[in-house]
């Protein structure tokens, strides 16, 4: 009897270190699967950065314009459909350049749009080579210029060339003020979504006829951005004082987003109406804006990053992230070219690049090299297929929208859209390198 406990005793014990060792062993190929699956995903990553790389080093050339006509700085274009300079679409290919070692360029796209600077403080946001290309009127350029001539002026360590355009960039921002500032908030509006750049943003009136206007959450962001720019140039040409006076604006205003464009109930930032003053609740692209500058805390914005940019039923999908909620009753796909380019759902790589931003500032890493893989991809297929890209691409296919194919050149040859899809390559060399165009001003 005692031997059979005995017995009992050291089978037992047998088992028992066996389970240990097996327990153990799995664990460990757990952790070597995981780290096989992260040095695989790792290379797959390099690879992809590698082609972007080589193929964005042939097609980046083709939005350089040499200076010509009323344009007297080597100008940038989106190329293909477009033969204009345009604002926001020179900004950031502007930084894409700097990114590559060559600010000039986007020193070039600033020097072209002071140029246009009228009495009153107001800029075209388009210019050809016969002259400034109003358009709606008298509205201004996108709240970027300040920013362009910072970043221009600190990658090439010289803000020297600034001090007699520095009164100009002055009179641009007190135009804004003049023209697209709530007197009672301090927030900022477009008079029509067309202004924005995203032009058909169920967010914003986007028809004519449409005369309501919202406190906008992207223009009051890229305002923000602007005084801190301002107030850092001032800084460097040692205008103490306007240093200062630009400083107590961007906390101002960074107060009244958060004041009034925060929805706490829903964890979001949503335009407001104007005239009621109540929230105008759509998701879309212009929501996300105010995170590039990280403006709320890093609760709310993990909150709300997870609630809507990460969530299948709003910002998420199999390509990218949308312009607009997949929730809201205007969500669509649809190839649209004139007289909107869509931003009613499509995934643009330009928005994309914004998301990335707010994506690093709240920590959310693995989610960034997803984006970065996914729109890779998608951008290197594109180029393989049609080489060139495209505006945008159905959300939940990939299709390739905007311009349709229909758009040749004189040769037959689809004239295709590049811009500020290069930046792209900057989210892919922030996840692979280590090396991430932030568009930092604090």
């Amino acid at each position: 009897m005692k031997k059979n406990k005995i017995l009992i005793q050291i089978i037992c014990a047998v088992l028992f270190i066996y389970s240990c060792s097996n327990q153990s062993n799995q664990k460990k190929n757990k952790k070597d699967s995981i780290m096989n699956e992260t040095v695989i995903n790792k290379k797959t990553l390099n690879i992809l950065y590698k082609d972007i790389h080589t193929e964005f080093s042939k097609l980046s050339p083709k939005v350089i314009q040499p200076a010509e006509g009323y344009l007297k700085y080597p100008y940038l274009i989106p190329a293909g459909f477009y033969k204009q300079m345009w604002d926001w679409d020179g900004f950031f290919m502007g930084n894409f350049f700097v990114s590559q070692g060559k600010p000039e360029y986007l020193k070039y796209w600033a020097l072209n749009l002071i140029e246009g600077i009228d009495e009153d403080g107001y800029v075209s946001g388009c210019a050809t080579t016969k002259g400034p290309r109003p358009i709606f009127g008298k509205f201004a350029m996108k709240p970027f210029l300040s920013q362009g001539v910072y970043f221009a002026s600190t990658s090439m360590n010289d803000f020297s060339w600034v001090n007699n355009k520095y009164e100009a960039l002055k009179k641009v921002l007190a135009y804004r003020e003049q023209t697209q500032q709530d007197e009672k908030t301090g927030l900022f509006f477009w008079e029509l979504a067309m202004q924005s750049g995203a032009d058909n943003n169920p967010a914003l009136n986007y028809f004519q006829k449409d005369t309501r206007s919202f406190l906008a959450c992207d223009a009051s962001a890229f305002q923000l951005k602007e005084y801190l720019a301002q107030a850092k140039i001032a800084e460097k040409l040692g205008k103490t004082e306007d240093a200062k006076f630009y400083q107590e604006k961007a906390e101002k205003l960074k107060k009244a987003i958060n004041d009034v464009l925060w929805c706490d109930e829903d964890k979001i930032f949503y335009n407001v109406d104007r005239e009621t003053g109540t929230f105008y609740k759509r998701v879309s692209y212009s929501s996300f804006i105010p995170l590039i500058e990280k403006i709320i805390s890093e609760e709310n914005g993990k909150e709300m990053i997870n609630r809507y940019l990460l969530n299948p039923d709003h910002m998420k999908a199999k390509f990218g992230f949308r312009s607009l909620s997949k929730s809201d009753p205007d969500y669509n796909n649809k190839n649209i070219i004139k007289p909107f380019s869509n931003w009613q759902g499509p995934v643009w790589p330009i928005a994309n690049y914004l998301y990335s931003i707010a994506l690093k500032n709240y920590g959310f890493d693995h989610e960034i090299t997803w984006q970065a893989e996914t729109l890779g991809n998608l951008l290197l297929n594109d180029i393989k297929e049609w080489d060139s890209m495209h505006e945008n691409y159905h959300a939940d296919t990939g299709e390739p929208l905007a311009p349709a194919a229909s758009y040749v050149d004189e040769n037959g040859k689809f004239v295709g859209f590049i811009s500020w899809n290069l930046c792209i390559q900057n989210v892919l060399d922030g996840v692979v390198n280590d090396r991430w165009m932030l568009l930092e001003l604090e």
